[in-house]
């Protein structure tokens, strides 16, 4: 599992960026709103990235910050939203407008993405109303992978893909992150977060 990249911006693309990390460069697939965020070609950038694999292919999706990567998630969650349809979405609401369509009922607003019909803008609004409040609290769109910062949005998504759900893993980590300190690493992080999340 790959969690995130840091190198330079080799290039872009209409729905890519290769990324060149020690002269390897990664394909990594983005929204329009992700590739206007990470920067211009010759920066130094860093991606949160989900892992696709299937029978025929592996695929890297790349996100501005950790909380696009969570919403990546909970989209593709969703019955008939592949990855093609949840970056689609993305590529035309930010985190905080797609919370907010979903908190408001709003399918037409989620509707306004490629390929998204009526139909499926509905059932991504009614599947993702419950997940998301559970997940986003009261804080807003960035309590989704609270505590903010590289080592815990890592470490909620190293829970995330054992298993937990978005707020037990977020929980778990913010115990952590206050019991540890300012600059505790990814490793620790993990390790004391799934000892609470075990109690």
């Amino acid at each position: 599992m790959i969690a995130h990249l840091t190198g330079r911006l080799a290039s872009t693309g209409a729905d890519h960026a290769v990324i060149d990390v020690n002269g390897v460069g990664y394909l990594v697939g983005a929204s329009a709103k992700t590739l206007e965020r990470i920067g211009i070609t010759g920066d130094t950038v860093t991606v949160h990235t989900e892992m696709l694999v299937a029978e025929d292919f592996i695929r890297l999706v790349g996100f501005a910050s950790a909380e696009e990567r969570d919403w990546f998630r909970l989209l593709t969650s969703v019955q008939g939203v592949g990855a093609r349809v949840a970056l689609a979405i993305q590529s035309v609401l930010t985190a905080d407008e797609l919370q907010g369509a979903i908190a408001r009922g709003d399918s037409a607003m989620v509707a306004r993405a490629n390929g998204v019909g009526p139909k499926l803008a509905q059932r991504i609004v009614n599947e993702l109303k419950d997940k998301a409040g559970v997940v986003l609290g009261s804080g807003g769109a960035g309590a989704l992978a609270a505590p903010a910062g590289g080592a815990a949005a890592d470490a909620v998504s190293a829970l995330l893909n054992l298993g937990f759900k978005p707020a037990e893993a977020s929980a778990a980590v913010k115990a952590a992150g206050e019991e540890l300190g300012e600059g505790a690493g990814l490793d620790g992080l993990v390790r004391l977060a799934l000892r609470k999340a075990a109690k």
